[in-house]
């Protein structure tokens, strides 16, 4: 293949998240946003190393996979994926999709695990509790236009009124709100010159409650009544009912609903929803999940797995949220530790989660602000138990390595972006550490998109290796089976609040004639230097050896 070259093929499958492999005469290429089935013409855009990236141009033939689009908007709009499929196929792409990530990973991980497959979404259709729509054009100096970005393009948008993966009061408010502002001219904001006043329209749905707030984003370079536009929204017959319209000012030139400034035109700036028997007060900003009833299955089965992990006898006593966001997954854990503490760098979701965890009535919740990488260092408990909820592109490497230092005996990652997860797994199964269950929960219906959730054990040694030891090969002193190099870093960092390494800690047993069968001091090449561990810490570790009675 030849960068340029326009060709023809098959899609013989899709890889996550939307990479659908082609394959023809000259080859095999990436093309994305094709189905499985279909036959294509592509440019090749990219051809290199026997690798290739191509561009689609056009749907020559049909999938036999296809059963029709109920969605007029499909496949000029670039929000769904998979809708012309029937539901149990897309489940069937995404369960595959998963497996395989997790495959490229776990083959080196002696335990097999088990794959639960995929858990669908209780609503395939008008799931979305949440949607930010765009004001533009759908094609240079058009008419305006109210809804998606157009597939492939930055700058042309869509008017998605037929969406289906909102319900009918979405649809409304935006057909609304783009005869409005359509009627009187008003302009929206261009973001190649920078001009312009409408920028998003935000709804939000609450999925149990019905309650309903709305946020027009704009700039500041026009001025307008916006009562009369209030006036129209409140004169709609929907199902939910508005509790809030607002009107948040914007002059960022990124693409971005930002805040720099909110007005209340009507109502209040929040709403009220549930989750799991719990109320949740969200704002214009609060992150919640987008699927409340796909989010109670995810939540379900973070459950299920705790209890697996649980002792029957007593609750964990501290639980670690990372990555807790307004502190949903806390809540819902509140009753199986003894105390959760979530960690979220977003200050305004922090108090958020502070708020939702007293109006429910839940004492053992603490919320900490801040970076996960940093924050971690300052908290005095040590957990039982970690659940890990990071961004699309995981756990950054540094927090990464300090949570696995906490060595629990067991943790649930969960990702909305496998290949992140699959890229942080390797680095568990590195320090001792193996996936014992997994799923996929379909989140995100029709869109590429899925979440996948694996529980975590730590590996024992005599629990999972095999080793044949001749008598004279059992000739441990006492001392070297007194206490592990993790008690004893456990114990100085109990007692002393000093962090010690393996390194400073067989320094300081072979001073004190203690043998070791590992020899930590040998250093990695003849003219390395070593770090000799500071007086501190020598006195720090004797005192845990005393403790353990490894030394008089």
């Amino acid at each position: 293949m030849k960068k340029g070259e326009i060709l023809e093929g098959t899609v013989e499958r899709i890889e996550f998240p939307n990479k659908g492999i082609v394959v023809c005469e000259e080859g095999s290429c990436v093309v994305k946003n094709a189905l499985p089935g279909q036959r294509v013409s592509f440019r090749v855009s990219k051809a290199r190393k026997g690798k290739a990236e191509g561009r689609l141009l056009e749907v020559l033939e049909k999938s036999p996979l296809e059963t029709g689009s109920p969605c007029s908007c499909f496949g000029g709009c670039g929000g769904c994926t998979y809708l012309s499929l029937r539901y149990e196929e897309q489940l069937r792409i995404k369960e595959e999709q998963v497996k395989k990530l997790l495959e490229s990973v776990l083959w080196k991980q002696k335990k097999k695990y088990v794959y639960e497959g995929i858990k669908p979404s209780p609503m395939p259709y008008e799931y979305r509790n949440k949607m930010e729509f765009t004001f533009g054009d759908e094609e240079k100096d058009g008419p305006l236009a109210l809804g998606m970005h157009k597939r492939g393009s930055f700058y042309d948008i869509v008017t998605v009124d037929g969406c289906r993966i909102v319900d009918g009061d979405y649809r409304k408010i935006l057909k609304c709100a783009l005869d409005y502002f359509s009627d009187r001219k008003v302009s929206f904001f261009h973001r190649l010159r920078h001009e312009g006043y409408l920028r998003h329209l935000l709804v939000r749905k609450a999925a149990k409650t019905g309650e309903i707030l709305i946020a027009l984003v704009t700039t500041t370079q026009e001025e307008h009544d916006l009562a009369p536009f209030s006036d129209a929204l409140l004169q709609l017959e929907l199902e939910g009912k508005i509790v809030g319209i607002l009107h948040t000012k914007n002059d960022s030139n990124a693409d971005v609903v930002q805040n720099e400034g909110t007005e209340i035109l009507y109502g209040q700036d929040y709403f009220y929803d549930e989750l799991l028997g719990l109320k949740f007060r969200i704002s214009e900003f609060s992150f919640f999940q987008t699927n409340t009833y796909g989010a109670e299955v995810l939540y379900k089965t973070v459950k299920d797995y705790i209890g697996l992990s649980a002792r029957s006898d007593k609750k964990m006593q501290t639980v670690f949220d990372l990555y807790s966001g307004t502190g949903t997954i806390a809540q819902m854990m509140s009753d199986v530790a003894g105390k959760v503490i979530g960690v979220e760098i977003v200050e305004e979701a922090v108090e958020a989660a502070r708020k939702n965890a007293e109006m429910n009535r839940l004492d053992n919740c603490e919320f900490i602000a801040g970076d996960v990488l940093k924050v971690i260092d300052e908290i005095d408990e040590k957990p039982d138990f970690i659940i890990l909820d990071p961004p699309r592109d995981g756990v950054h490497p540094k927090a990464l390595k300090k949570i696995i230092g906490y060595g629990v005996e067991r943790l649930i990652y969960i990702s909305c972006k496998p290949t992140s997860l699959v890229r942080d797994l390797e680095v568990f199964l590195e320090n001792g550490y193996e996936v014992e269950r997994a799923a996929a929960v379909d989140q995100f219906p029709w869109t590429a998109n899925v979440e996948t959730v694996c529980l975590l054990s730590k590996l024992h040694s005599d629990q999972h290796i095999e080793v044949e030891l001749q008598m004279d090969e059992l000739d441990l002193t006492a001392a070297e089976s007194k206490a592990t190099y993790d008690e004893i870093k456990d114990y100085v960092l109990e007692h002393t609040g000093l962090k010690v390494s393996s390194l400073y800690i067989a320094q300081v047993k072979e001073k004190c004639g203690i043998i070791e069968r590992v020899n930590y001091n040998l250093p990695k090449s003849e003219n390395s230097r070593q770090p000799k561990c500071p007086p501190e810490k020598e006195t720090a570790i004797r005192e845990a050896l005393e403790h353990f009675q490894m030394i008089k």
